[in-house]
């Protein structure tokens, strides 16, 4: 599949092509429905750097607001609670985060964006499963093994009703 600038750079060599087969810049530009102004600066890009000098120059972008290794340190921070950080309970939201990093490394973010960082990261929201205080694992799984088999509607195997 084309990108828009694959498209652009196509165009920029019909463009040049026709000026080297004898069309003026301004015929050109009418037929290709461009300017004059991109033609000849085409044209001119063309002459000094050749095919070089038609294709399209890399857009870096905006820089990042975290080097590669503070993004590794937030992720690693999530795998702790957020009362190491100070907070009242464990769980991590995205203005929790926002307040950390900010904190500890002096970059704001919008939390409704750091949302969108996280999920790029394969990281969703959690919501633990609730566990009662008084809940006792070794009488649970005592129920699991001897009450329940004893109760469920379907027998296992070897097992009569």
């Amino acid at each position: 599949m084309k990108t828009k600038q694959d498209v652009h750079e196509l165009l920029r060599w019909m463009a040049v092509s026709c000026v080297c087969q004898g069309h003026s810049c301004d015929e050109v530009a009418e037929t290709l429905g461009v300017s004059r102004a991109s033609v000849y600066r085409w044209w001119a890009a063309y002459q000094q750097d050749g095919e070089q000098g038609l294709r399209d120059a890399p857009r870096p972008g905006r820089p990042r607001k975290l080097t590669g290794e503070q993004e590794a340190q937030v992720l690693e921070w999530l795998n702790h609670d957020a009362t190491a950080f100070g907070f009242t309970s464990s769980r991590w939201t995205a203005p929790r985060l926002s307040i950390v990093i900010e904190r500890e490394f002096g970059v704001r973010f919008n939390p409704r964006y750091l949302n969108q960082w996280l999920s790029q990261r394969k990281i969703s929201p959690q919501i633990p499963q609730p566990v009662a205080r008084e809940r006792r694992q070794d009488e649970v799984d005592r129920w699991v093994a001897h009450d329940w088999p004893r109760i469920k509607k379907t027998p296992t195997a070897g097992e009569q009703r």
